[in-house]
């Protein structure tokens, strides 16, 4: 790359995240990886990206004024934000049929703070730190789960869903500030957060849900990210990239 870019990474610390952040590293651009506990972890991921002047920051997403504090400090130690990518999520078990109102409610709090809300708040946060009329991107991490439902951890597909929607909404709205806004939607990805269930007795029938008889790699949505991000997707803004392997299929 001849321009090197600022791209802020929530959830970097581990999985679908911190590929992402070796990957547009590996281009050139400077990172700053976002985490909410693990500051362990982020700070290894830290120490394999090539090149000078990456960061780790910390904030609970589900706290407006801890974000807004985050987004603004990475902006003060880059000048500017380039590209956001919308990673950082949770999941939690709460079937309707089996969980108590409690747990139902919790479960529900977390998702949305983290998944939609955060995601929401740290999207408006970065903006004002965006250049425009340029090649700033902003790209979302979905899930297959917003389309297929999601009846363990129905608040995750609800809050996937409307990350579909704010993605597309924000794209129509920011298109004239030439900031373009995309939605990848993957399916199973090989990651600490799936493990328990790839490494399980259902991990055989998860894998063979896509007629490839895998789940995706973390550095292949890493691509494919990279590429929703780069100047030549300007024309793909307010687009969703299904990404599961033909696992599901939509019309």
């Amino acid at each position: 790359m001849t321009n090197r870019r600022n791209v802020l990474v929530t959830g970097g610390s581990r999985g679908i995240g911190a590929a992402v952040a070796k990957h547009f590293a590996q281009q050139g651009d400077r990172i700053a990886i976002h985490y909410s506990s693990a500051k362990s972890k982020a700070d290894d991921v830290l120490t394999t990206l090539p090149g000078e002047g990456h960061i780790v920051t910390q904030a609970d997403l589900r706290d407006a004024a801890a974000v807004k504090t985050m987004v603004d400090e990475v902006a003060a130690d880059f000048g500017q934000i380039d590209v956001l990518i919308n990673n950082a999520g949770v999941f939690f078990d709460h079937p309707i049929e089996s969980s108590s109102y409690e747990v139902w409610q919790e479960a529900w709090a977390d998702t949305l703070g983290v998944n939609l809300v955060g995601a929401a708040n740290v999207t408006w946060c970065a903006l004002q730190h965006m250049p425009r009329h340029g090649t700033s991107r902003i790209v979302n991490v979905g899930s297959r789960g917003a389309f297929r439902g999601e009846p363990v951890s129905p608040a995750y597909g609800a809050s996937k869903a409307a990350i579909v929607a704010f993605g597309q909404s924000i794209a129509k709205a920011l298109a004239p500030e030439g900031i373009g806004v995309t939605t990848l939607a993957p399916g199973f990805v090989d990651t600490e957060m799936a493990a328990t269930l790839l490494d399980g007795p259902t991990g055989d029938d998860i894998r063979n849900q896509s007629p490839f008889g895998r789940v995706a790699d973390p550095d292949e949505l890493a691509r494919a990210i990279y590429f929703l991000a780069s100047a030549d997707a300007e024309w793909a803004s307010g687009a969703v990239l299904d990404f599961n392997g033909a696992s599901y299929l939509r019309m």
